[in-house]
């Protein structure tokens, strides 16, 4: 009983002060049922008074329009503060200007700023009129105008990367460039984080490093993303969820023990911000903030 009266103090103290800051992450949908879904999202995590919201830009542009719109819509229909993806990959540096310049016009000020990934896949090629990396787009866009600007991080290293080292580098030019954060590709070991921003902070980097969440709705989609981006999935996180592929109701409850769990730890190593992979769905997203005392107003 003594050690779970220990236990229960302890979470108590970890979140007796202020609730973390949190912010969404939100893909533009592409056709009117996901339109609604995403909608429905937004309705309920409004509430959450977000630090912002980003909206996703598909590999090459393709979802150019789509994310427009979205960022449109988000700012004449809510309070919320978008922050729009943007990047390198399939445009020269004018239509690049071109699009952070509409941005501003538009009200948005805050832009999340990635180098990008080839439509189809295969391995990253610069246009050749283009910004070749990421540090370059960031150098660029503080010409136009002053926004915030947020870039990737890769606790477990780019899939492009030879190694968390050279990663740490490229990280280090874009915040030299003028990044004012970073934002991390999703993890589930807590320890490959903390790792990477002692490495990030050895370096120099003294912008936050805002871990990036995902809640498991679908394990099999999960080792998709997970595959595609180079994050490990851990045989614990496998065996949570083996045999719940027909039990979507234990996978709900089980992907919220885990990310809160996850972000507990990254409390208590001090991150106070997270930012949350929401897939255009709001339940779990709203019961992880919950916990983390993350609660709506008015």
């Amino acid at each position: 009983m003594n050690q779970l009266h220990e236990h229960l103090f302890t979470l108590k103290e970890l979140f007796a002060s202020a609730p973390p800051k949190v912010s969404f992450e939100f893909f533009p949908p592409k056709n009117l049922e996901t339109e609604a879904k995403l909608w429905l999202a937004v309705t309920r995590l409004v509430k959450l008074k977000p630090e912002f919201v980003s909206v996703t830009y598909g590999a090459g542009g393709s979802t150019r329009e789509r994310t427009h719109e979205t960022l449109r819509r988000l700012l004449k229909e809510t309070d919320l503060t978008p922050a729009a993806h943007l990047t390198c990959v399939g445009a020269s540096r004018a239509e690049i200007d071109e699009i952070a310049r509409d941005y501003w016009e538009m009200g948005v000020r805050h832009i999340v700023a990635l180098r990008g990934d080839m439509p189809g896949g295969g391995a990253y090629q610069p246009h050749p009129d283009g910004y070749a990396q990421a540090s370059d787009l960031v150098t660029g866009l503080r010409k136009i105008a002053d926004f915030e600007i947020s870039v990737a991080a890769y606790p477990e290293k780019h899939p492009e990367s030879s190694s968390i080292d050279n990663d740490i580098i490229y990280l280090k030019q874009k915040i030299d460039a003028g990044a004012n954060r970073a934002i991390t590709q999703f993890f589930f070991d807590v320890d490959v984080f903390l790792r990477f921003r002692d490495k990030a902070q050895a370096a120099n980097i003294n912008v936050p490093i805002v871990p990036g969440i995902l809640p498991v709705t679908n394990f099999a989609q999960l080792t998709r993303f997970a595959k595609s981006c180079g994050a490990s999935v851990p045989n614990w996180l496998a065996h949570l969820f083996d045999g719940l592929d027909e039990n979507p109701e234990f996978r709900h409850l089980i992907a919220a023990i885990v990310s809160a769990e996850q972000c507990r730890l990254l409390r208590a190593a001090g991150i106070e911000q997270f930012h949350f992979y929401t897939l255009n769905r709001a339940r779990l997203t709203l019961a992880i903030c919950h916990i983390l005392g993350v609660r709506p107003h008015g």
